[in-house]
């Protein structure tokens, strides 16, 4: 590995010359000819500082550490990694990656291997919106947790914000014309924020418009997939007075929706306007017609906890925050009026766009 004195020996100046260059500490103590052939040689030698001896002097690794519980297997909420370590690497920090696969047990070892090479800042990354334990830390380290928020403890959390992306798709059938929407939730223990945060953007929106709730326009799924979907589908679009227009928790219920849809002889989005909500990566584009889905903005929270991570290491600041990123919808093509006809307001948003 080649060192400073390499350096020192191949320019035939000092260790000292070739440290103060490095340093950026060089303006008039050694000349602006010696500090370029110095910077010359690292390039030639192909010279790399030695970054754990760097920060055993200034006590700064510039290093952050992820914990994801299972999200670096999940196709589309994987963004939010990429995110965090784009701005980690635009702010000049390292990202270091320890993925549990859903293995609880791995905790313990992962915390202890990310401490062991100094991280100075830790992100916890879950795959869906709920409350986290956070890891317990031998000493003390700023914590974010992405993608949930902590049942207890001190530590910044950054979520996406999902009652306003249900009102935002509630309101986008609304501006279409449609005045009986169904929603079909899903019930399971697991996504219980989730269910709620969309259940009160839904209504909101209706309360909005001016729109009273229907209970019986509201349907449940057990499971989040297409197979659950079906049943409650069927129940809503056999009715005499069937909704125009439903709401699904996730694209993946939407889907149940469109095949009990085509089973009955309805076209979407004619005869039953439909939207979605995650816009799963290859997923709701590849639906036909393309489905209108919010998006859950994964790169975006990945970004925004890196943020919060090294503003604690640079600032400090108050207490723990908590930070909600917009869910933009995208726009396809399985929403029309009531009676067949696209508003004009509609058409030109037709390209999958996030609004």
């Amino acid at each position: 590995m080649v060192t400073m004195k390499d350096i020192a020996a191949h320019c035939g100046v000092s260790i000292s010359a070739v440290s103060l260059v490095l340093n950026d500490q060089h303006e008039g103590r050694v000349s602006v000819e010696t500090a370029a052939r110095i910077r010359q040689a690292t390039e030639d030698l192909g010279y790399l500082p030695n970054l754990a001896a760097r920060g055993l002097r200034t006590r700064q690794t510039r290093t952050l550490g992820l914990l994801s519980d299972g999200v670096a297997s999940v196709p589309f909420s994987g963004q939010m990694l990429a995110g965090a370590q784009s701005k980690a690497w635009k702010e000049g920090y390292v990202l270091l990656l320890v993925d549990m696969a859903g293995n609880p047990d791995m905790e313990g070892p992962a915390v202890r291997s990310l401490l062991q090479r100094s991280v100075e800042g830790l992100i916890v990354a879950v795959d869906y919106h709920r409350e986290v334990d956070l890891p317990r830390l031998p000493r003390p380290v700023p914590q974010v947790i992405l993608g949930g928020r902590p049942r207890r403890g001190n530590a910044d959390w950054v979520v996406p914000d999902e009652r306003a992306g249900a009102r935002a798709a509630t309101l986008h059938l609304i501006d279409a014309g449609h005045r009986r929407i169904a929603f079909c939730n899903l019930i399971a223990p697991a996504f219980a924020i989730a269910e709620s945060l969309r259940r009160e953007g839904y209504e909101s929106a209706l309360a909005e418009a001016g729109l009273g709730l229907d209970e019986s326009l509201v349907v449940e799924a057990s499971e989040p997939n297409a197979s659950a979907a079906r049943e409650p589908a069927r129940r809503l679009l056999r009715r005499s007075d069937r909704p125009t227009a439903v709401f699904c928790f996730s694209d993946r219920l939407a889907l149940g929706f469109y095949q009990v849809a085509a089973e009955l002889g309805l076209r979407i989005p004619r005869d039953l306007s439909i939207v979605g909500f995650d816009n799963q990566q290859n997923f709701a584009e590849n639906l036909f017609p393309g489905l209108t889905t919010v998006q859950l903005p994964h790169y975006r929270m990945g970004v925004r906890a890196a943020e919060k991570a090294i503003a604690r290491l640079q600032d400090g600041g108050d207490g723990p925050t908590g930070h909600f990123v917009s869910c933009p919808l995208v726009i396809r093509d399985s929403v029309a009026a009531p009676s067949g006809r696209t508003p004009k307001k509609l058409t030109a948003h037709r390209q999958g766009r996030a609004v």
